[in-house]
């Protein structure tokens, strides 16, 4: 594992101090992961103010609240990988008894439903959540407020929803089928529906006029735990955004994992924020990171991922009225990248150029423009000269003799077809139907030579 020094750990709990006292956050634990693990976390102030002095650590449970959203957009992939859902499946068939007509998988996850933000009946004054039924029936009563795709929508009433249909399809409670596919493969052992009983944190709320914090209730949401019912450390935190940096095949299979990371709708004008499958999509200058924040009474939580670099932030805090839990965890994330980005890998000299390609490597001219095909590691990639070092090369693998299939990269999915002369020598080549020549030629200059 990565190292943090001993200068940036100074810095991170630096944020953390100031942070936790610019907020008045009661109890605050700012955590790092990288390279597969936890790397760094700290905590300030008290978990329990009737235990004073007693900071809380990454061992301290918090309510994660909607970060569950993230755990039930895997599970319901994982469905779709099993050939139990498809993304493009109305609601109102895997579930008879809606009559929202429509709304598909896919505009669920990605909050472009249009549907209601909350259950009907004023959840979260009166603090009195549905059951199962009152869900359903709640569903049919609520309004679709936007039209499908127009706009991001958050909704938590839409995830309780997909709840149901993981409850549905597996025959077990949603937390069961969580916890069989996701948290006991990763050893995620205190990420709970509700606290477990361990070492937690209280819920507070700081009035704006004074320095009194009073406790906040801890509630039961009932049906709507889909959305927003798990409790975590940052512990648990780290080893689920390492998963989402780089998945393991018993959980969700990386491509997967890939698409979910993709966006699917814009969530600010700014196009700072959007959300995938799951996920929220920042862009922090020339980075993105993907996670989810998380709001519960006393409870305010944040957990990003650098995906290319393996880096996480993580940020639990217990308040109400806290610092924005985004803000908290990339600024811990982008500390760590600034100060210490990973080392780079060492480069490793191949050993075989396979004997089909030798012909093929060198610079082709597609319509004006050069690219440079060349074979890294036994595969054969393609790359424009004075491409951005984060634009990566687009990677070819076999299909049959002559045929190759873009597997990343420009023109990712596109075939490659390499047409030889009577010597066997690669004269043009076909990439996503495009004409690849040796020489740069004008549109339709290659039929009169």
């Amino acid at each position: 594992m990565t190292e943090i020094s001993a200068q940036t750990q100074s810095a991170l709990s630096r944020i953390v101090v100031e942070r936790q006292a610019k907020g008045r956050v009661p109890g605050l634990v700012g955590a790092v992961a990288r390279d597969g693990a936890l790397a760094w976390s700290e905590g300030v102030g008290s978990a329990d103010l009737e235990q004073p002095g007693v900071a809380p650590t990454a061992d301290t449970q918090y309510l994660i609240a909607s970060h569950s959203k993230t755990f039930t957009a895997v599970a319901v992939m994982a469905l779709r990988d099993e050939g139990k859902l498809s993304l493009d499946d109305h609601l109102d068939t895997l579930l008879p008894e809606t009559k929202h007509g429509g709304i598909t998988v896919r505009q669920m996850l990605s909050h472009i439903s249009g549907m209601q933000r909350e259950p009907v009946g004023d959840v979260w004054d009166k603090m009195t959540f549905p059951s199962r039924d009152e869900l359903l029936s709640g569903w049919n009563e609520a309004e679709r407020v936007g039209k499908p795709h127009h706009k991001f929508h958050y909704s938590n009433l839409v995830y309780s929803l997909l709840g149901e249909v993981v409850e549905r399809i597996e025959g077990r409670s949603w937390y069961d089928s969580i916890n069989a596919r996701i948290l006991q493969p990763l050893e995620m052992n205190r990420t709970t529906v509700g606290m477990d009983g361990g070492p937690s944190a209280q819920g507070y709320y700081v009035p704006p006029f004074s320095d009194v914090p009073v406790k906040e209730p801890l509630l039961d949401i009932g049906a709507m735990n889909a959305c927003g019912g798990l409790a975590s450390t940052a512990a648990d935190l780290a080893k689920w955004a390492m998963f989402i940096a780089n998945p393991v095949d018993e959980v969700l299979a990386k491509d997967t994992v890939e698409e979910m990371c993709q966006p699917q709708v814009m969530g600010d004008e700014r196009w700072q924020f959007g959300f995938g499958l799951g996920f929220m999509l920042l862009r922090l200058g020339d980075r993105v990171v993907v996670g989810h924040t998380g709001g519960m009474p006393g409870h305010i939580t944040g957990t990003f991922v650098h995906r290319a670099s393996g880096t996480a932030g993580i940020a639990l805090m217990n308040t109400t009225s806290a610092p924005d839990p985004a803000a908290l965890a990339t600024d811990l994330l982008l500390k760590v990248l600034t100060d210490e980005p990973m080392p780079p890998t060492a480069w490793t000299p191949g050993t075989t150029v396979p004997e089909e390609l030798t012909g093929v490597l060198g610079t082709w001219f597609s319509e004006g423009s050069p690219y440079v095909f060349s074979v890294r590691e036994g595969a054969l990639q393609a790359v424009a000269p004075g491409a951005p070092d984060w634009k990566p090369p687009s990677v070819f693998e076999k299909v049959t003799d002559d045929v190759y299939r873009t597997i990343s990269g420009r023109e990712t999915g596109e075939l490659l077809r390499i047409t030889r002369d009577t010597t066997g020598t690669p004269v043009t080549l076909h990439w996503a139907t495009y004409l690849c020549t040796r020489q740069p030629l004008a549109f339709g200059e290659w039929l009169q030579l």
